[in-house]
């Protein structure tokens, strides 16, 4: 088969690999229709994350088709249709069984961490994808949700509900500002409504992104690249400050904007994935009574924020702006990472 292949800090390419075999009787091999780039992948690019080897399958995230299983498997059949979690769970290990399989114990390369495609294992930015621990892994896809749709719901949808919304302690009536309007910028925007925010500001230096925001259900929109733009969203607050602060870009100077804005008693959210140290003044933050949360996705909220989707509640497929087949990963690599150029914002790669 071909594949996406990470041959150390910026280099990358297109070509025949071995194709997945079952190991464990937990395993299932899923032939990969759709697939999408992350953020993240464009931090290993840049050796961000240095556990990736060089060799390495990119990708942890997409919708495909089961065409083999384990013998431990039974809830799965050939020919099923599902959407690959970003998040491997064994499901029965301590962490797994507090809700919290970001941590899974059991996983292939490093206990105690659950994102392993693309990272430890082999990846989904190929034809095929071996997927372990399956059957608490894979969610079987229902009629009428496209690819589009599916893929958007391996990652950044939930990790935009889970680590900023939900860790964010979004509660009816507050305002939240949102410091990044990226994909996962976005997903923290579209699902703030979940918990009755009552006004959410987009934050970003791209007007475009901007726009965007706007039509994912953000009330407000600020370019911090302006003069006088936290006295704007400090006015939308009466002065006070926003009750949670989610920082989406994974650098510190988004991150200091997020303390910066955060009233008395609020919460800092971050989800970015961070590649160099931040500074925290808590010489100014002790007296403020405020929490700063980080985490990685356990992808517990799939099954409910599919049900939304499949409803027509939430309209995943709208984060979709550019398509590529296969055999065009290098040029799809080349668009996502000039999206303030191109507008990209997620990627379809379909076989």
């Amino acid at each position: 088969m071909k594949a996406l292949v990470y041959h150390g800090p910026g280099k990358k390419a297109w070509e025949e690999v071995p194709d997945p075999t079952i190991v464990n009787g937990t395993d299932a091999i899923v032939q990969v229709d759709t697939t999408t780039i992350c953020g993240t992948d464009l931090h290993i690019l840049k050796g961000d994350v240095p556990a990736v080897e060089e060799g390495r399958i990119l990708g942890h995230e997409g919708v495909g088709t089961v065409v083999e299983v384990g013998s431990a498997v039974s809830r799965l059949k050939v020919g099923d249709r599902v959407i690959i979690s970003c998040i491997s769970s064994c499901g029965s290990c301590a962490y797994c069984q507090q809700r919290l399989p970001s941590h899974c114990l059991a996983d292939e390369g490093a206990p105690g961490v659950g994102w392993i495609f693309g990272h430890l294992i082999d990846g989904t930015q190929a034809e095929y994808v071996r997927v372990p621990f399956a059957e608490n892994s894979l969610h079987k896809l229902p009629e009428g949700v496209s690819d589009e749709a599916g893929i958007v719901l391996s990652d950044i949808l939930p990790t935009g509900f889970e680590i900023g919304v939900r860790n964010g302690r979004v509660e009816p009536g507050d305002v939240v500002a949102v410091i990044g309007a990226g994909p996962v910028g976005l997903s923290a925007v579209m699902t703030s409504g979940l918990y009755g925010a009552s006004r959410v500001i987009a934050i970003d230096l791209d007007d475009n992104r901007l726009e965007l925001a706007k039509q994912f259900g953000a009330t407000d929109a600020v370019n911090n690249g302006t003069d006088g733009w936290r006295e704007q969203v400090m006015a939308m607050t009466d002065g006070l400050g926003v009750d949670t602060a989610m920082e989406a870009v994974g650098v510190p100077a988004t991150f200091a904007a997020a303390v910066d804005l955060i009233r008395p008693g609020g919460t800092v959210a971050n989800l970015g994935v961070h590649g160099t140290s931040v500074e925290l003044p808590i010489q100014d933050l002790w007296i403020k009574d405020i929490a700063i949360t980080t985490g990685l996705v356990s992808a517990t909220t799939t099954p409910m924020l599919l049900k939304l989707v499949a409803q027509g509640k939430l309209p995943a497929e709208k984060f979709v702006t550019h398509r590529f087949g296969l055999d065009d990963f290098i040029d799809a690599y080349d668009t996502f990472g000039r999206a303030a150029e191109t507008k990209a914002m997620k990627l379809a790669i379909s076989r």
